[in-house]
């Protein structure tokens, strides 16, 4: 059974770069066609696709959060990373990982993580 499990800080401050991991167990983060995904979810917002990076280590981003968003991975911990950098308090929300085995469907998820942006 695949489970993701996120970390990082749950308090950053505004201006600053928010970093959160993903640990995969289970599974390889190097599985054929899979993508590992990035979600947030803001306190009464619907949820927000961030980006992703696939099997073969590309990586997409959401149009709107491109220029602040970078993902990467550590195939030797089987780890995906998110960066997001000069964070508001707009960015404070539920982050969330999770595995997507085609364009449209998601088959694990993380348990998500509460990030606050606050001074």
């Amino acid at each position: 059974q695949v489970q993701l499990q996120e970390s990082g800080p749950g308090l950053v401050k505004p201006s600053q770069t928010l970093s959160l991991t993903c640990t995969i167990s289970g599974g390889s983060i190097t599985v054929t066609n899979y993508y590992w995904t990035w979600i947030r979810q803001p306190p009464g917002k619907a949820a927000e696709w961030m980006g992703a990076i696939s099997y073969d280590g590309s990586a997409y981003y959401s149009p709107s959060l491109k220029s602040r968003t970078s993902i990467s991975r550590d195939t030797s911990k089987n780890q995906f990373t998110l960066q997001l950098t000069s964070v508001t308090p707009e960015d404070t929300a539920v982050y969330y990982c999770a595995a997507q085995p085609d364009a449209v469907s998601y088959n694990y998820w993380g348990q998500g993580t509460q990030v606050t942006v606050s001074s």
